[in-house]
């Protein structure tokens, strides 16, 4: 063997600039096919979640209405007496605050609200981590009140977080937008 050819054969062992051309281009098409893909499940997870937190909190109010025959915020969570050893709901008639603590804490027969149970406050709590749940769509769990028995109520924008109407029990997203599958998030 002489000099000559042992040369030759260490330069045929790399790659040509055409070749490593052709496999980035490859791995470009492939990640532009993939990316997107994950994009949408993201998507797709997060309109599971709206589903899931919807559920929940229908079947919590639908439960609350059973025991009481109002819907939560319908009446003052703020008791006329009792919870001396407790803490005492405060949100009056038609605000978030009543509808939060009506599910969130014990209630009595009249939806008065008290953290503690005891045998005039026996019914609850509907939520157990004791705070409404975040919109996973819009992250906000900002709570909109509505009184007007609409069964057609629908949302007034995005991010607004929730949107509830304590004539008739109506519980939606409060968002306008569309999911990914053209339908608006206040129609779920």
């Amino acid at each position: 063997m002489t000099i000559g050819s042992n040369i030759k054969r260490l330069t045929n062992k790399g790659f040509t600039l055409v070749e490593l051309l052709i496999v980035v281009i490859i791995l470009a098409i492939l990640a532009a096919i993939v990316v997107p893909q994950f994009a949408s499940s993201t998507d797709d997870a997060k309109v599971a979640a709206l589903d899931s937190t919807l559920a929940n909190m229908r079947a919590a109010i639908d439960l609350y209405y059973q025991q009481h025959g109002e819907y939560p915020g319908k009446n003052t969570a703020v008791p006329s007496s009792g919870c001396s050893s407790g803490t005492a709901g405060v949100g009056t008639a038609n605000q978030a605050a009543a509808f939060t603590e009506q599910l969130s804490m014990f209630t009595d027969p009249d939806g008065a609200a008290c953290s503690i149970k005891d045998l005039t406050f026996k019914f609850g709590p509907y939520l157990k981590k004791g705070t409404l749940p975040d919109n996973p769509i819009t992250t906000s769990n900002a709570l909109e009140i509505a009184t007007t028995g609409d069964l057609a109520m629908s949302g007034t924008g995005a991010g607004l977080g929730w949107k509830y109407d304590n004539t008739v029990g109506k519980f939606i997203a409060n968002d306008t937008n569309t999911d990914p599958s053209g339908i608006k998030y206040d129609a779920h």
